[in-house]
């Protein structure tokens, strides 16, 4: 049982792991990323992303990416809220 238990939480955080490539870092619309991160109802991943690409030396476009991600996350709350501003 407790082996389970291990395998299950091990497996869990290997599967948690996010990776990007160079070519991902370099060619990402990153108002589009931060726009589908918001609609999914996630915190901004900036930092996230931030160190992933800083493995290639590249950044992500932090302004486009947070104004994405701030639409999004405001359409996400009117789904969620039913309202229909």
């Amino acid at each position: 049982m407790t082996q389970r238990l291990i395998f299950a939480l091990a497996f869990g955080a290997l599967a948690g792991c996010a990776s990007m490539s160079e070519q991902q870092c370099r060619s990402t619309n990153w108002y589009e990323q931060g726009a589908t991160d918001g609609m999914a109802g996630n915190q901004a991943k900036l930092d996230l992303y931030s160190h992933l690409c800083g493995q290639y030396q590249l950044q992500p476009a932090a302004k486009e990416y947070l104004s994405g991600w701030a639409d999004g996350y405001a359409e996400h709350n009117k789904r969620v809220s039913g309202s229909k501003m």
